[in-house]
């Protein structure tokens, strides 16, 4: 038996079966009250989220500038495995690669034309106010969230030795009972949420894929077109998988990153460019001008907003919370041999500045297309990027391109997911077998062809999010695990801002006057 004597993954798949089946045999039933558990949720306790994610990044600020970023995720003498440019592609088909494809026009046209965070819609307000809050949903606070789960699982696995668990992060506080009930109820939640999150993104991104096709080639948008897209995804992810992480998601990573950066600048040269960088500059400057601002915003002096807040930021770091687990874990799988203060500043900036510059850019061209007179809002979310090519010079091939990346951060993020519980259900190995690889591969794809097929992707989308709750709890006690070591380590190091040694009295040190 695969998981003979392995009570954390057989209770995993006994509770994923559970959901899976209410998903397909009482879909209605079930998304009732996943959605009014999920509305209580981000009613009731969104201030909690706005603290702990914002909370989460002075945190990493404080280990940034602090001796504690000199330690290194390894041995002292431990190198990256892999080059800088693959592990920023790696991490940013893992993390948002589909997401930014799939609401890169769409959500900046939302806020702009359909429902605004503070101002009415369609006027100038709005627009400034449309990529302000998308910078802020899909920027530093979102990866942060993913960067704490990933530096603590690095920490512990590559430069304490532990197994590739994230109970394993519990040892300072727990010691021996990490192990025990507590720990395999971590371990159960972080499989259960990997798996939920990944069977919704093969369920949406198939419904992306399916949703360019009647542009390009008249294929009707339906749910066999869009199982035969998962079978073939299926195929091509689970290939890649076989061959390691070095070969197929790397390769991959590669690929996507050439793919979007060609996608990018064909969007800039075609689209109005001189608006796409006067957006971007005025909205980095609104962004950082705001930050705070919008990062504690909940509203309770003006009730009427409490919805807009509640719909999508209290969302969306439910969102990143619940994909942490999954993120999270890859991240710091290919994360070996960096220093503390690398892995925090490289995860937190890049893919955030990677991620403004592509929804000023499409969002630009959507906002611009519907500021034309030409109606955008009546698309589905899937269909509104290709809708908005329609309407510029070469759109067919800007689709074409944009079907292709779809695909390929499609394949990358189900094979890092693949990758990611198969090692989980080898108790951390960080060599999964392909046997694992291969099984997790079938059972991904199975759930989501079901829950495609009985509508209760949504109810599924809603678990995810009341995942996130529990595991919010998790990540606290784990930021204080994590800084409980950190410190012991550095104590131990004797690191300190302190300098060694100061220059003598009149006799300052110059590099030009010294051998």
């Amino acid at each position: 038996m695969l998981y003979k004597n392995n009570k954390v993954f057989s209770l995993s798949l006994a509770v994923l079966l559970l959901l899976v089946f209410m998903g397909i045999f009482i879909p209605t039933s079930f998304g009732n009250v996943t959605e009014n558990l999920t509305s209580r949720i981000t009613t009731n306790f969104g201030w909690f989220y706005l603290l702990l994610v914002t909370g989460i990044l002075f945190f990493l600020f404080y280990l940034i500038v602090s001796p504690i970023g000199q330690i290194k995720l390894g041995n002292p003498n431990s190198s990256p495995d892999h080059s800088t440019p693959s592990w920023i592609a790696m991490m940013f088909s893992a993390g948002m690669g589909i997401g930014l494809v799939f609401y890169g026009a769409a959500e900046p046209l939302s806020h702009y034309a359909i429902n605004t965070p503070i101002h009415n819609e369609g006027n100038k307000e709005a627009i400034s106010d449309a990529f302000q809050y998308t910078f802020f949903h899909w920027g530093i606070h979102a990866w942060g969230v993913y960067a704490v789960v990933g530096l603590a699982l690095a920490y512990f696995v590559f430069r304490k030795q532990e197994k590739y668990l994230l109970s394993a992060t519990f040892k300072p506080l727990l010691a021996d009972k990490s192990e025990g009930f507590l720990g395999k109820a971590i371990d159960i939640i972080t499989i259960v949420a990997t798996v939920i999150g990944v069977a919704t993104t093969l369920g949406f991104g198939a419904s992306q894929i399916n949703g360019g096709l009647p542009y390009l080639f008249g294929i009707a948008n339906n749910f066999k077109v869009q199982t035969v897209i998962i079978i073939i995804t299926t195929m091509l992810f689970i290939l890649s998988a076989m061959s390691g992480l070095g070969k197929g998601v790397k390769i991959l990573s590669n690929l996507n990153l050439i793919l979007a950066v060609f996608l990018l600048a064909l969007a800039i040269v075609i689209g109005p460019s001189v608006r796409i960088f006067d957006n971007l500059t005025d909205s980095i400057g609104n962004y950082l001008q705001n930050f705070l601002q919008m990062s504690f915003r909940s509203s309770s002096f003006d009730p009427e907003n409490r919805g807009w807040i509640n719909m999508w930021t209290i969302f969306y770091w439910a969102w990143w919370i619940s994909w942490s687990p999954f993120v999270g874990v890859f991240i710091a799988r290919i994360s070996k041999g960096r220093t503390i203060r690398e892995f925090l500043t490289v995860v937190l900036l890049v893919p955030t500045m990677l991620s403004l510059l592509w929804f000023t850019t499409f969002g630009t061209l959507s906002t611009s297309v519907q500021a034309s007179g030409v109606d955008l809002t009546g698309f589905a979310t899937e269909e509104v990027l290709f809708a908005t090519f329609s309407n510029y010079n070469l759109g067919n091939i800007m689709s074409i391109v944009a079907l292709i990346l779809i695909i390929s951060f499609f394949v990358t993020s189900a094979d890092s997911a693949t990758f990611v519980l198969a090692m989980l259900s080898e108790k951390g190995e960080l060599n999964p077998s392909n046997k694992k690889k291969l099984t997790w591969g079938i059972l991904l794809s199975i759930i989501a062809i079901s829950l495609l097929f009985s509508g209760g992707l949504d109810a599924l989308q809603n678990t995810l999010i009341i995942v996130a709750l529990p595991f919010s709890i998790v990540i606290i006690f784990m930021m204080v695990s994590l800084l409980k070591e950190l410190n012991h380590e550095k104590d131990q190091m004797g690191l300190s801002i302190t300098p060694d040694r100061l220059p003598k009295k009149n006799q300052p040190f110059k590099s030009y006057t010294e051998d």
